[in-house]
């Protein structure tokens, strides 16, 4: 069974940048298409983004085009979003799962972003 871990998150000011990693436990990692997804208190937890298995084939929400980038290392098992031009509605805790959230999910990581 594969275990994540989300690190990276923090207080950044609107318009700056953060890197978010996830690191993956389990020797299948490389077979799942990944993803980034994100809850804002009392919302629900909502997509962001994800990559296919090959990192070939990306997809994002309308939300965070142009601004946020996912890639992914297999032989690190680990994915990255990359965020920039962050807005105060950005402010999140984040979290990486497969594309279709089968995965036990992991802790997290913080992000606010200060108007």
């Amino acid at each position: 069974q594969v275990q994540l871990v989300e690190s990276g998150g923090g207080l950044v000011q609107a318009g700056g940048s953060l890197r978010l990693s996830c690191a993956a436990s389990g020797r299948t990692f490389s077979a799942y298409d990944m993803g980034w997804f994100r809850q804002a208190p009392g919302k629900e937890r909502e997509f962001v983004n994800a990559i296919s298995w090959s990192g070939k084939t990306t997809d994002y929400a309308d939300s965070v085009k142009g601004r946020f980038a996912i890639s992914r290392d297999n032989a690190k098992n680990t994915v990255y979003l990359q965020m920039n031009s962050l807005k105060p509605e950005d402010t999140a805790v984040y979290y990486c799962n497969d594309a279709a959230r089968g995965l036990p999910w992991g802790q997290g990581t913080q992000v606010t972003v200060s108007s």
